[in-house]
């Protein structure tokens, strides 16, 4: 399978991964526990009712493991054969259960779902205070976050159960304009590129005869953008998370090798290839530029022209000016030459 195929395999498995445990969590809420909290003015108990547990997300883990293991499996399945001079032929191989392969994919996940569910947590509570702020009474406030249930298929549609803290934000001050009545705010959200565009006859109609949308529409409206928001967060995490495990794996692979003493660190160079995406970082095309053809040695970090430090693309702990929908590459060289040397002039001793 090559890179671009897993890319193909595991960016949709880990974005199918993270639909399927926000449905999960959406189809156990109880609507009318969250009403009697909100009624109550128990804002937390609200949020706590919704049960945004680390658990729900079990699967998305495990395709983000099975993703590291392909991962490093087709790095070392894509080295060259190394033999010998006296004709030892070296086996590549690679470990899921390497301690630092463990390591790495252990952090990864965990730093993934506790993101997850912090941040949840809060744009939760900021989609509660928003619409009781607005004099919504609590029934309508907690259909606004869970969604309403679709007789068709018996399955909640809209709300913001699963979207960032910064999409709830997004999504309130949107339905705000359109229920504002002004031009110039109702027109933004003409230029939303999530939103659904069947509405938008209905939306220039108002502004056309200065009025807001009506409300009820507005609820239809604002629930294919929360839809469509959320499907672009399961599509970030899953482009992010497979990108990350992958590099990450080819990074722990090589290293592997060179812990079993087939090849050593010093043989092994690292190249940055920029790949062309809609959204190029001209920083990332510099830096292949330079890195391309020369590389640099396996330790060593390419240095972005702001300064930042990268080991690799998507590498953990990268800002996201860096790594956000980044589709650069990395390429190994190994010098057989003298890694088979090497291991001529050991054998002779």
């Amino acid at each position: 399978m090559t890179f671009e195929e897993l890319l193909n395999t595991f960016e949709p498995r880990l974005a199918a991964a993270f639909r399927e445990a926000i449905e999960g969590i959406r189809s156990a809420v109880v609507l009318r526990t969250i009403v009697e909290r909100l009624e109550r003015g128990d804002i937390a108990g609200a949020v706590a009712a919704i049960q945004f547990e680390p658990e729900a997300f079990a699967t998305l883990e495990l395709a983000l493991r099975d993703a590291f293991n392909a991962g490093g499996v087709n790095m070392v399945q894509s080295l060259p054969s190394l033999v010998s001079r006296d004709g030892t032929r070296v086996l590549f191989q690679f470990g899921v259960r390497n301690l630092e392969a463990e390591r790495l994919i252990r952090e990864q996940s965990a730093t993934l779902v506790t993101n997850i569910t912090d941040d949840q947590r809060e744009a939760l509570r900021m989609a509660f205070e928003g619409g009781l702020s607005k004099g919504k009474n609590p029934t309508a406030t907690a259909l606004d976050v869970i969604g309403r249930v679709n007789r068709v298929t018996g399955r909640r549609e809209g709300g913001t159960i699963g979207l960032t803290s910064r999409q709830v934000d997004f999504i309130l001050r949107g339905r705000e304009n359109l229920l504002s009545g002004d031009p110039e705010l109702m027109k933004q959200y003409l230029d939303l590129k999530t939103r659904d565009k069947r509405f938008d006859r209905s939306v220039t109609k108002a502004i056309r005869e200065g009025r807001a949308v009506d409300a009820e529409l507005v609820g239809k409206m604002v629930g294919r953008l929360s839809d469509n928001n959320l499907r672009l967060r399961g599509e970030m995490i899953g482009l992010e998370e497979t990108r990350t495990a992958l590099f990450s794996a080819r990074d722990n692979a090589i290293r592997q090798q060179i812990d079993g003493g087939k090849i050593t660190a010093q043989e092994v160079t690292k190249h940055w290839m920029h790949s062309d995406s809609e959204h190029p970082r001209m920083q990332h095309i510099e830096m292949a530029a330079r890195y391309k053809a020369e590389g640099i040695p396996l330790d060593q970090a390419f240095v972005a022209p702001d300064g930042t430090l990268l080991m690799y693309p998507h590498a953990p702990g990268l800002p996201a000016k860096h790594k956000i929908g980044c589709k650069c590459r990395l390429r190994y060289e190994i010098d057989y030459i003298a890694a088979g040397l090497r291991r001529y002039r050991a054998r002779a001793a």
